[in-house]
């Protein structure tokens, strides 16, 4: 099989294991598609009450990002533009994944894990922002959306060439990220976005 084909089918495979749905359905025994905002993230299951599944969805859905990376550089023998169209693949798979309809989370974990497998540097800025902001602020939808606005930037001075994957890969993730936070992007210009720790109100979505 070709190498791009099958770096390509294995990431969207490792991305699209739901590590949130899959943990609350096994120790809970409930479907976290029905807590919350119904998403499978890490945010929506903190939320839920379920604080130790939470860290443990955030922890599995940055590692299936990353490992996804490392596969593909490993299989095409540290291609990056391969290792890029892994890492969107990857992400596409948690954001939309098979097994769930094609209805899954918001990919931010996911795409850290990817980022820290293709350029740790301008991961690690990126998490940084995101840290700061979520000190800050208590939106977690806000870090994400100013952290995954932060990643390109980054990748920028730290990624030393580019090819047209690679500027395509450092440009979609962001933007696919962002734009999943479309919801939460209204709720904050509205003034409505619920605070990490705060109780949110019935029937009202989260990040």
């Amino acid at each position: 099989m070709n190498v791009w084909i099958a770096s390509v089918v294995i990431a969207y495979l490792l991305g699209s294991i739901p590590f949130g749905y899959l943990l609350v359905r096994i120790f809970r025994k409930e479907d976290i598609r029905e807590k919350g905002s119904g998403n499978i993230g890490a945010t929506n299951v903190l939320r839920s009450g379920a604080k130790g599944l939470g860290l443990a969805t955030l922890l599995l859905d940055l590692l299936k990002g990353l490992a996804a990376v490392m596969l593909a550089r490993y299989l095409a023998n540290g291609n990056y533009d391969i290792a890029i169209a892994a890492a969107v693949a990857a992400v596409l798979g948690h954001v939309f994944p098979v097994w769930l309809g094609f209805r899954g989370g918001k990919g931010v974990a996911t795409a850290l894990g990817a980022f820290l497998a293709l350029t740790w540097p301008s991961a690690i800025g990126a998490l940084l922002i995101f840290v700061a902001v979520f000190a800050l602020s208590r939106y977690v939808s806000l870090a994400s959306i100013l952290a995954s606005i932060a990643l390109p930037i980054f990748a920028f001075f730290f990624v030393c060439s580019w090819t047209p994957v690679m500027t395509f890969g450092f440009l979609f993730l962001p933007l696919l990220v962002i734009a999943k936070h479309h919801g939460n992007i209204q709720r904050l210009l509205s003034g409505t976005e619920n605070r990490f720790g705060r109780r949110s109100d019935p029937g009202k979505a989260q990040a």
